[in-house]
């Protein structure tokens, strides 16, 4: 399919710069798939909305500190004491995936003036990154170095929430709270699971009133999930692996309710991408289980003609154009009916994005 087919034009006022004062203050469209319709309603209505028998499924990952701001280590100048001195330019890294204790693989900007061999320090000096391996589109390889704390500690101390370009302003103090779900529990991810952003401990408990079950797992949101489709077509495009887990527990609760016929409502498109990818690798594998349990990668690329085995109900947030995330939701309801459903979310004047509104499709 080629990519111009999900395009959509959005103004830019309508994209969410700061979340609401309350998370589940939020506007909330809720689609039919079989008949196209949609309705205004709020996301607090969200528990009265429910069947009352479905199985919850949400993403409990944590965004880590993962944008760092550092300058490049050059030599010194000759006849000097050969010391290292730091260059004026700012460097910006973005963390996209932990590969040890010590390295991790990152966008770098401007990656032009960064090369293999070449250091990075940030804050005092009590962090260094170490380019060891190039790779496409500024992205590196680096092996992190630190004199004071862990490597981790000191990211977490040095680091930016990594808010999506699209918000335009720095992260400020609100962010650490408000950039995280009130699931969030697994430290990994580089951006929120936004739609569980919306959720807060009353709505929570207004769910589990009607009997209805919340079960977690976690895929940690990088590259996968974000890096734009430089493609003409779907088909062409490479999907960046994302790690994921699936309890046991997880598991069963959705082979119990898929055995029952209770329907699965994601929380989320990560959700969603954590779920069928260990369907197929449950099938692969000979597995009992409806659903792998385990950790494993995620590389699945969901686009319209995908055969959807466990996700009957997604809850998410409105998506850029053009991108993976929109391929899904559109694969999941239909590409016609999202892009319908998306115009009459701007005509209407929903909040855009990752503190925005959101969609309930069922």
């Amino acid at each position: 399919m080629q990519l111009s087919e999900f395009d959509y034009d959005l103004p830019q006022q309508q994209i969410a710069q700061y979340p609401l004062k309350s998370r589940d203050a939020s506007r909330m469209l809720l689609l039919d798939r079989l008949s196209g319709k949609d309705e205004d309603r709020s996301f607090a209505e969200l528990p009265d909305l429910l069947r009352g028998d479905e199985l919850i499924v949400v993403n409990n990952a944590r965004v880590i500190h993962a944008r760092l701001l550092g300058r490049r280590v050059k030599p010194a100048a000759m006849g000097s004491s050969g010391e290292l001195s730091v260059a004026d330019h700012e460097i910006e890294i973005l963390l996209s995936r932990q590969l040890d204790d010590l390295t991790w693989e990152a966008l770098v900007r401007p990656g032009k003036k960064i090369h293999v061999g070449q250091r990075v320090r940030f804050g005092g000096g009590e962090l260094e990154a170490e380019i060891i391996a190039h790779g496409n589109h500024g992205q590196r390889t680096l092996r992190f170095f630190s004199k004071g704390q862990a490597v981790n500690d000191e990211i977490d101390r040095l680091g930016h929430v990594p808010l999506p370009p699209y918000i335009d302003r720095v992260d400020e103090a609100s962010d650490h709270e408000r950039y995280q779900t009130i699931f969030a529990s697994q430290p990994g991810a580089i951006a929120a699971p936004t739609a569980g952003l919306h959720f807060t401990p009353e709505i929570i408990e207004k769910i589990r009133a009607r009997g209805i079950e919340i079960c977690e797992l976690t895929l940690h949101v990088g590259l996968g999930t974000f890096q734009p489709i430089r493609t003409e077509t779907l088909e062409a495009h490479a999907m960046h692996g994302e790690t994921y887990e699936i309890p046991a527990k997880t598991a069963e609760q959705i082979r119990s309710a898929k055995s029952a016929g209770r329907p699965i409502l994601a929380v989320g498109t990560t959700t969603v991408r954590a779920l069928e990818a260990a369907v197929i690798r449950a099938s692969e594998t000979d597995s009992s289980q409806l659903v792998a349990p385990g950790n494993a990668e995620a590389r699945l690329f969901i686009t319209p003609g995908f055969r959807f085995r466990v996700v009957d109900a997604l809850l998410t947030n409105f998506h850029l154009p053009r991108s993976t995330l929109l391929a899904l939701v559109c694969a999941f309801a239909g590409r016609e009916r999202i892009l319908a459903a998306y115009r009459h979310a701007v005509e209407a004047g929903y909040r855009f994005y990752s503190y925005g509104d959101c969609m309930l499709i069922r």
